[in-house]
């Protein structure tokens, strides 16, 4: 089976998708099909809207939340490497001065 190119969509796509199944009485079959998506894709967009809404699984993690995550991460990854360059410049000069 071949691969489909991998697509982007607007916000509002989803969200508009997400609203047919969730208040539309549609299934998620019933709009995979009608709009040519993957089922796992639309089932991933559902369940993120159920966490923001505040309906979904507990301890799981918001939009909001997950891309704050995200940039901690980028900022500590960051501070690490500028704290490895630091050693390593401290015992660069501590050699040299000895």
């Amino acid at each position: 089976m071949a691969r489909r190119k991998r697509r982007r969509f607007t916000p509002q796509f989803k969200a508009d998708a997400v609203r047919l199944v969730m208040t539309g009485g549609k299934s998620i079959a019933e709009v995979t099909a009608q709009y040519d998506l993957t089922e796992t894709a639309l089932r991933e967009w559902v369940r993120r809207a159920a966490v923001d809404a505040g309906t979904g699984p507990a301890g799981a993690l918001t939009t909001a939340e997950r891309a704050e995550l995200i940039e901690l991460r980028k900022r500590l990854k960051r501070a690490e490497m500028e704290r490895d360059i630091l050693k390593k410049a401290t015992a660069f000069f501590a050699k040299e001065n000895a």
